[in-house]
């Protein structure tokens, strides 16, 4: 009991420094919080609830199998959780694809499956209901993504940072629904999809995935992938403040000032604060970072315009932003998710 009082009177600080209401985490939702930081979101997606206590638009585009036809799933109030009864109700006697996480933020940075009749490319839209769970009590639905799944949007000239702009993203993902396939990642990435050199990404990777060698335990980990390499801290050598994150839910954070400086965090979704993982310097040559501003989800950055993805991985919310969120703004948007109620 003690160290959850702790942890109430962390949140309630936290809230407090970012401008947010002290009285419950869930009464600001995550880029309401990275506003109030400083730290906007320029792109947020998620097919489990609203990000922003305004928002009423929708959360996802569904393609039926039987007809083709495709329906746009909301929230069932304003700021509140999918409405997956619609989807259920539009899919019923036959099955369902996820073709677009919609963008919350206002940028319009909507992520298409890598696909033909999508964003282009020879991936293919992930299944709709391969699985459901609660939040906040209501059934919804994930993004889960097998090999050959994947999402992707141009979002370099709709507000995603360029260059060495600072900038900051986190995920919800699942430690039980993970593998070593490249790659599966939420971030920023190549226009081009094509691998254009160190700093040209700047992406949460989740995955068992060892890539310089030399890894204590299994696995999954919360990685930088900055192109050509998943960084577990500031170089190719293993971190040894590296940690699994095996919980079902699983919160996953990265920050990078894009010249100096670059963090990662982890935590369960459940409950906790984050754990910081590497705080310090950007590995060797990847000072300054040269984003290109392309977002990218469930695949690595030469994905998937001439070749397919091997990564599998489940998403339930993410956002990206302008800026580097201060740890306080980080807590606050733990304690956010963790008062989603993830079941």
């Amino acid at each position: 009991m003690l160290g959850k009082r702790i942890w109430l009177l962390v949140v309630a600080a936290a809230l407090t420094l970012v401008g947010a209401p002290t009285a419950s985490a869930a009464t600001s939702l995550p880029c309401d919080i990275y506003a109030a930081g400083g730290t906007p979101c320029v792109a947020a997606h998620s097919t489990t609830r609203a990000l922003y206590t305004a928002y009423n638009g929708p959360l996802y585009q569904v393609r039926r199998a039987s007809d083709s036809h495709t329906a746009s799933i909301g929230v069932l109030t304003r700021g509140g959780y999918a409405d997956a009864a619609a989807q259920d109700s539009f899919c019923a006697n036959t099955s369902c694809v996820i073709t677009v996480l919609y963008d919350q933020s206002g940028h319009g940075n909507d992520l298409a499956y890598q696909g033909p009749g999508g964003a282009g490319g020879h991936d293919t839209p992930a299944a709709a209901a391969r699985e459901s769970l609660t939040a906040g009590g209501h059934k919804v639905y994930s993004l889960y993504i097998n090999p050959g799944n994947s999402y992707w949007r141009n979002g370099s000239s709709t507000g995603v940072p360029k260059g060495s702009a600072p900038e900051g993203e986190y995920m919800v993902t699942s430690g039980t629904h993970v593998n070593h396939g490249c790659c599966f990642d939420y971030g920023n990435s190549e226009t081009d999809r094509r691998a254009d050199g160190a700093g040209a990404m700047d992406a949460i990777n989740f995955s068992t995935s060892c890539w310089f060698g030399g890894c204590t335990g299994a696995g999954p980990w919360v990685q930088a992938d900055l192109e050509y390499g998943l960084f577990p801290g500031g170089s190719s050598k293993w971190n040894p403040n590296q940690r699994a994150f095996t919980d079902r839910y699983v919160t996953a954070m990265l920050k990078n000032n894009g010249t100096t400086r670059f963090a990662l965090k982890g935590s369960s979704a459940q409950a906790g604060a984050p754990t910081t993982l590497w705080d310090g310097a950007l590995p060797h040559g990847y000072n300054p970072m040269r984003k290109q501003g392309a977002i990218v989800l469930g695949s690595g950055g030469d994905c998937c315009a001439q070749n397919t993805n091997l990564s599998q991985g489940t998403f339930y919310e993410g956002a990206m932003v302008s800026g580097y969120p201060s740890d306080a703004t980080d807590n606050a948007v733990q304690a956010s998710i963790v008062a989603a109620g993830y079941r």
